[in-house]
């Protein structure tokens, strides 16, 4: 998170509001994110103009805050937050920060689905940071996510309007070492455009 993406972010929120102390707190916190973007109000977009339906560096920075605070940091992503996630994806329909935003659902999406199959993960803190590639950690793991996972991923992004093409292009490496039965269902999972 740059410096000034994290003062603008401490800035619009007392501090103690939206830090974490586990999982399901983080998770509560990205909704409130989630609940900003959609209606441009709210305690994460306070102090400054920001459209409905519409994310900022300022929205990614406070996910980036909210997964990576302390308590949470040494945890694996839970299924809550990632789907959380996947809401403010859905929910985005501006994005102005870079594609910040779209790397970071695909690290924690990544992050979980690792984690959910019995894989040791790196702490969030470095897996999800954006001068981190994902292909440092996650492809020694792409060979051993199990199904369910690769299932849960491609319901959470089946039939969205908002097409996230990193999270697509590290679902496709997953699949390709891991799920060939999953292959054949793969044009109706995403809609690719061949």
């Amino acid at each position: 998170m740059s410096a000034a993406a994290s003062k603008s972010a401490e800035k619009s929120v007392e501090p103690s509001s939206l830090e974490p102390s586990c999982r399901d707190t983080a998770a509560h916190a990205l909704s409130i994110v989630r609940d900003g973007v959609i209606t441009g109000e709210g305690p994460t977009t306070r102090g400054r103009v920001h459209f409905s339906r519409s994310l900022d560096t300022d929205d990614t920075a406070w996910c980036l805050r909210i997964l990576t605070a302390t308590a949470v940091n040494d945890q694996p992503v839970s299924r809550a937050e990632a789907e959380v996630l996947f809401e403010i994806n859905e929910a985005a329909t501006e994005r102005t920060d870079g594609g910040r935003f779209d790397d970071l659902l695909a690290k924690a999406v990544a992050h979980y689905a690792a984690s959910a199959s019995g894989l040791k993960v790196p702490p969030r803190s470095v897996a999800l940071s954006a001068d981190t590639e994902i292909e440092s950690w996650a492809p020694s793991y792409a060979s051993k996510v199990n199904t369910e996972m690769l299932e849960w991923i491609a319901g959470q992004m089946r039939g969205k309007r908002q097409n996230n093409r990193r999270l697509m292009a590290m679902v496709a490496t997953f699949l390709g070492a891991t799920a060939l039965p999953l292959a054949g269902q793969l044009p109706n999972v995403f809609d690719i455009g061949m």
